[in-house]
């Protein structure tokens, strides 16, 4: 049986994806999650413990319990310690200084300048002396280390500046990243890299506006509206982009996850992850026979298959990332069978427990759930996400404040 080592902060809903998927394959998953070595097996997963802080004797232990055919990462995080891992054991994946740079937001864009992509102007200041002198309006400031949009603040002007670097301020001591903002249309790029060449699994369009202060992602589609049929459309150009990123990053093996805005000036990458897309929003995407799941497809790249036939399957694809309207305690949802007899939904999923505190951005990092939707057209899986979502009525309680 073959063994593929997969490398998360936890035992979450994406492992357990990923864990169906080898199942369905006859594949061993072998975990390695951030956790303490002490404690024997305290989840029951059987997961090898690796300290992300301080990766290196858990990577030592990791090749005792090999030998392994290939290795995968669920995060940001994970994947630099996978890149690691996969140089100790042998293994394919993207090179350990491409995933760091690419969790970095700061090294991340030194890249693609070097690489003559266009870039917004961009500097790095200690949240602790974060000024608004010299910097143009209006800008985005962004914390280098959090993943995806938490953290992240527009600012229009020096008022907001100094209010959102106070913001930041509280939620971490280190540096962050100021740079211009970047009008325009946003775009979801799902790929793996085989020898340094990107392909395309599926581009995403955001339908919803994201232009501030907060920057929460809601609804993905695919396939994009946008035109494919000359060589230089929109589709075409951010795969372009895309691959070029991919190149000034130096991935060579394993999944990408890449944000990117389109305007008159031309396709702006946002940023590449060396991993696949987040949370259960993989779910969305299904493809034709023998692949099937994402987790599938990623699985047999893994082990170095062949997956340049992956195709979607026919129709539209959508998920809604369920927004938090505002922090407080979680105290449940009603609607659920309403919602869910509205046409074209596959399915409902609310992850959020009930008692749990709830962070909206920019503070949070994760959402109330998540809604599947498939159809034959985008506006019928646009619209249905849209409905159900209407129908769904959450409870948030303000939190009762810590006194000591």
């Amino acid at each position: 049986m073959k063994r593929v080592l997969l490398v998360a902060a936890t035992t979450g809903y994406q492992v357990r994806e990923f864990a169906e998927a080898a199942r369905a394959l006859e594949v061993e998953l072998v975990l390695a999650t951030d956790r303490c070595h002490i404690l024997e097996n305290p989840w029951g997963d059987d997961a090898a413990p690796v300290r992300f802080e301080d990766p290196e004797p858990g990577i030592e232990a990791l090749a005792a319990r090999g030998p392994f055919d290939g290795i995968l990462a669920v995060g940001d995080r994970p994947a630099c310690v996978a890149a690691q891992a996969a140089e100790r054991l042998g293994l394919r994946f993207h090179p350990a200084e491409a995933a760091r740079a690419a969790s970095n937001k700061l090294l991340a864009r030194e890249h693609f300048r070097a690489a003559g992509m266009p870039v917004p102007e961009f500097r790095r200041m200690p949240v602790a002396e974060a000024s608004p002198a010299g910097v143009r309006f209006p800008c985005v400031l962004k914390p280098l280390d959090f993943s995806g949009s938490r953290g992240v603040i527009r600012a229009n002007n020096p008022e907001e500046f100094r209010e959102a670097a106070a913001r930041i301020g509280r939620m971490q001591d280190g540096d962050l990243i100021v740079e211009d903002y970047i009008p325009g249309r946003e775009f979801a790029l799902e790929g793996v890299v085989t020898s340094g060449r990107l392909q395309t699994l599926a581009l995403f369009d955001k339908p919803d506006p994201l232009e501030g202060p907060f920057f929460e992602e809601t609804i993905y589609v695919t396939p994009s509206r946008e035109p494919d049929r000359e060589p230089n459309d929109v589709q075409q150009q951010i795969r372009e982009t895309a691959q070029a990123a991919v190149t000034a990053l130096g991935f060579t093996d394993g999944p990408v996850h890449a944000e990117l805005r389109v305007n008159g000036q031309g396709v702006w990458i946002l940023e590449a992850a060396a991993r696949p897309i987040g949370g259960l929003c993989a779910r969305v995407l299904r493809f034709r026979a023998p692949f099937c799941t994402l987790e599938q497809l990623l699985l047999r790249h893994a082990l170095g298959e062949d997956v340049s036939a992956a195709r979607l399957a026919p129709g539209s694809h959508g998920v809604m990332m369920i927004p938090i309207p505002h922090s407080g305690v979680y105290r449940g949802v009603s609607g659920v069978e309403d919602a869910r007899t509205v046409k074209g939904i596959e399915d409902i999923v609310i992850t959020a427990k009930e008692g749990q505190e709830m962070l909206a951005l920019p503070e949070g990092s994760t959402y109330l759930g998540f809604l599947f939707s498939r159809g034959e057209s985008v506006d019928l899986v646009l619209n249905g996400l849209r409905e159900v979502h209407q129908r769904l009525k959450f409870g948030l309680s303000p939190a009762l404040p810590i006194v000591k």
